[in-house]
């Protein structure tokens, strides 16, 4: 009977499940970012990770390998996961996988925050329901890559609760301050989450917080504000215009933006019922709408109504580019968990609900198993750097026929240009980049290209790539 109870908890605490599905994806960890999911964003993060160890580590000036002859400085999201990765790396040397594991823990500890936020306004069941969906979402995969966006809704998430504390009659120095410094870490490292941040309206708006509370915390709130534009809008611009190297996408005017939604509106909705919480657990998210309405649960109308009138500005800034990168629907993925875990919560016949979980879990890990494996041509690109090693200099400026793709720049391990076969083939082009400093061609056959033939020296290939020595035009 003892025993009983005793596992009836454990399974229960949604500590151990978060403790259960970290160590699960702990499988392949090391694994270098070469998975069929936005390996070409990861290494963006990686080179500029990489870039601190062996270049500077003054995280006020990051640097990309992709613009030829150039530094390499520009303007980007705040690198906090850049810089962590290089920290880490001080102490046992390089290795891009460091960003996996900041990732997953941060993200692991957001995802509690995550239960602990609902728990002060819900139910025990719905916070445990709406933790457990958000584990097993989409955030399963990218809670482990080298990627800023869960890694960034997580500390906002944190911000949330801490937030919450101080306007909840608990105004202490502590909670403000962990407001504070949470939020502004979040926002910086990756700016669309920022848009969570309009359901404290529903705080603001309430009579039992009194003035001078709302005050100070809207004021804290604004200093937020304050430093997040300072470096998205006054210091990243003036390193692309300084630098001459334009990379971050800051996104399309909102009339642009929406028509490019309307247009691939198909794309765009696939986001929310397939790509967030997988068919199942969309549907639990349908019946918490459902419920809440049947059941006039207002806040939860609330939380949903004002968080995708927020996402809504985000999504019609990134217009096209998110409707073909599904990794941006990630900020939005928590309140949809919320609504699937209310929904999940109105079902009394706890069997059911425990299917329910397992269906949830079985369709969501089936779907996204295979980005946990490196198909063989990709593994190839590890080889690159030795390869490249063997016939020439670090220094030495290379062509990747990738297109705009600076996965294979970054495991060449040198500086250079990403380019598309048109560019490579055309000789006037060709002897611009050699004008540049440009010494090697490399043309992929399997992966991230396509094999041509250009009529400069071979000096290296294989059934992945070949290696071009450009000659004196």
């Amino acid at each position: 009977m003892t025993g009983n109870i005793f596992h009836k908890r454990i399974f229960s605490d949604i500590r151990f499940w978060i403790l259960f599905f970290a160590l699960l994806r702990l499988y392949g960890i090391t694994n270098p970012p070469l998975e069929p999911a936005h390996s070409w964003r990861q290494t963006t993060v990686a080179m500029v990770a990489r870039n601190f160890y062996e270049v500077s580590p003054n995280f006020m000036y990051p640097r990309l390998d992709i613009p030829g002859d150039k530094t390499g400085i520009t303007g980007m999201e705040f690198p906090l996961l850049n810089f962590l990765i290089y920290l880490v790396s001080l102490v046992f040397g390089f290795h891009e996988w460091y960003g996996r594991l900041i990732n997953l823990i941060v993200s692991s500890f957001g995802t509690y925050y995550f239960y602990l936020l609902i728990r002060k306004y819900f139910t025990r069941e719905t916070a445990f329901n709406a933790a457990f969906i958000l584990l097993v979402s989409f955030w399963f995969t990218y809670a482990r890559k080298i990627m800023p966006d869960t890694f960034a809704s997580a500390l906002v998430i944190i911000s949330l609760y801490y937030g919450s504390n101080y306007l909840d009659r608990r105004k202490t120095i502590s909670n403000l301050a962990l407001y504070i410094v949470f939020g502004t870490l979040g926002i910086l490292s990756k700016l669309p989450v920022g848009y969570i941040w309009i359901i404290w309206l529903l705080w603001l708006v309430r009579k039992d917080i009194a003035m001078p509370v709302k005050q100070i915390f809207v004021s804290s709130t604004i200093l937020i504000g304050v430093i997040v534009y300072f470096w998205y809008f006054n210091w990243a611009p003036m390193l692309v215009e300084h630098y001459g190297f334009w990379h971050f996408f800051m996104g399309e005017p909102i009339e642009k933006g929406a028509r490019d939604i309307l247009t691939y509106f198909p794309r765009v909705i696939n986001h929310f019922y397939e790509s967030a919480l997988q068919f199942t657990g969309f549907g639990l998210f349908l019946l918490g709408l459902v419920m809440a309405t049947v059941k006039k649960e207002r806040i939860i109308w609330a939380v949903f109504i004002l968080s995708l009138a927020g996402f809504s500005v985000i999504v019609m800034k990134a217009g096209r580019t998110f409707a073909f990168h599904s990794y941006y629907i990630l900020p939005f993925v928590p309140v949809m968990a919320l609504v699937a875990g209310y929904g999940l919560d109105q079902i009394k016949n706890k069997k059911i609900v425990v299917a329910l979980l397992f269906f949830v879990t079985a369709e969501a890990l089936l779907n996204k198993w295979n980005d946990f494996y490196i198909k063989p041509k990709a593994a190839a690109l590890e080889h690159l750097e030795a390869d490249l090693d063997s016939i020439s200099g670090r220094n030495d400026l290379i062509v990747i026929n990738s297109g705009y793709n600076p996965a294979p720049m970054y495991f060449a391990h040198r500086k250079g240009w990403v380019e598309t076969n048109e560019k490579i083939l055309d000789t006037t082009f060709r002897n611009k980049l050699k004008d540049k400093g440009a010494g090697y061609v490399v043309i992929l056959k399997r992966i991230y290209g396509t094999p041509v033939t250009l009529p400069e020296e071979v000096i290296f290939e294989n059934e992945d790539y070949t290696v071009y020595r450009l000659k004196n035009p």
